[in-house]
């Protein structure tokens, strides 16, 4: 069992903004920073960049506070007898860097919005969305992408998958991202495993699916919604995925799809 004592979102504090509780709470505090701060860690102040997770158990020292002219963050005050939780495998009071801080700072927003009203499935809401929130913070402790541009090209591929129809070309993704075609190729590769073009095309072609199994639409108009000029490059693609032609594909059965 969950219980919640608050929740804030997006909270927006002073650069003169102190938290320094000596004996910690009696409970456990989960923090999301947006912006730089400084935390107590291993018996001294340390400076961290903004997108960290902290997560502190009952009764260990807290001590964090801004360093710039604004400090922004996210936080909850639970308590929980699940073992999601009380046998946490987390560094506790020690920063771990989001690896998709944005996606976190949401399931703030959907908890914020759980824990504020009394929703006949409120309890079970919660806990759900903080055992997601627990996952995200394992994913991001055990990753290993630190480039620094991690973000910024995560970004671009949930806006690829989003819209996988936009024309997309390395020169229109380099820009997005303020990178060099050459080296944003390299970078997405290193990254992702996937060149960004590929990844392009990987996309289209499960938009397409999608669209060939569950609508009424011609091939052609797939092809163009898809993001493709003519319908014999589409067919060109799907085959060298899907291993058959976008006609071919819509007649299969389903079990063979």
């Amino acid at each position: 069992m969950t219980t919640i004592y608050y929740v804030g979102y997006g909270s927006d504090h002073s650069g003169d903004f102190i938290y320094d509780i000596p004996e910690g709470h009696d409970f456990w505090l989960l923090i999301t920073t947006q912006t730089p701060a400084v935390f107590w860690v291993e018996g001294e102040q340390r400076e961290y960049p903004a997108n960290q997770a902290v997560l502190y158990p009952p009764h260990q020292k807290i001590y964090y506070r801004a360093c710039t002219d604004t400090y922004v963050n996210d936080w909850i005050r639970f308590d929980s007898s699940e073992s999601y939780v009380t046998e946490t495998t987390l560094p506790l009071g020690v920063p771990i860097p989001l690896t998709d801080p944005e996606y976190c700072h949401e399931l703030f927003h959907l908890l914020a919005a759980e824990n504020y009203f009394n929703y006949d499935y409120r309890e079970l809401s919660i806990d759900y969305l903080l055992r997601v929130l627990f996952n995200k913070l394992h994913e991001a402790y055990q990753s290993k992408e630190r480039t620094p541009h991690y973000q910024v090209l995560l970004d671009l591929r949930k806006s690829i998958y989003h819209n996988p129809g936009a024309e997309w070309t390395v020169a229109t993704m380099a820009e997005h991202v303020h990178l060099s075609a050459g080296y944003l190729q390299a970078l997405y590769k290193s990254t992702f495993g996937i060149s960004c073009m590929d990844d392009v095309i990987q996309s289209r072609i499960r938009l397409a699916k999608e669209k060939l199994i569950y609508g009424p639409l011609r091939i052609a108009d797939i092809a163009a919604q898809c993001g493709y000029k003519n319908v014999e490059h589409f067919t060109r693609q799907f085959r060298q995925i899907a291993g058959c032609t976008p006609r071919d594909f819509r007649k299969r059965p389903s079990a063979d799809r």
